[in-house]
């Protein structure tokens, strides 16, 4: 499978599961909602106290199993770079990735203040590997 193949397959099926590496080596496992920018990068929201995202800073690569939403069937692995967008810069981010999974927020302002309360940040996840089953 290419990578805009793969790319496809997420940008029509969000549920993943994400690894991400420990201090320790050991994996770290977090189920995520994923979409795909307009710069062919994996994009998914996460909180800044998160071990995933402690993780990710540490280690910026990660690995994700996409599937659909049935969970048995086709999936795509996914490895790649990563980069971690923080506020202020991820408020446009975050509303794109919104948009792109699920369509217009019903109240974009309280989806903006949602962000800034709970201090998202946006993870954009570049492919270099890709591997498909099912």
């Amino acid at each position: 499978m290419e990578i805009t193949e793969a790319l496809e397959f997420v940008r029509s099926n969000h549920h993943a599961v994400l690894a991400t590496t420990r201090r320790d080596g050991t994996p770290q496992l977090s189920p995520v909602t994923v979409g795909v920018d307009d710069g062919g990068r994996i994009v998914m929201s996460t909180t800044q106290a998160t071990a995933k995202t402690k993780n990710l800073r540490r280690e910026p690569q990660a690995y994700l199993c996409v599937f659909t939403d049935r969970f048995y069937g086709p999936w795509v692995q996914v490895t790649g770079d990563v980069e971690i967008v923080s506020l202020p810069d991820a408020l446009p981010l975050l509303e794109d990735y919104y948009r792109g999974i699920s369509g217009e927020h019903p109240d974009w302002d309280d989806y903006r203040a949602a962000m800034v309360r709970d201090d998202r940040c946006l993870v954009r996840i570049t492919p270099t590997r890709v591997l498909a089953a099912g």
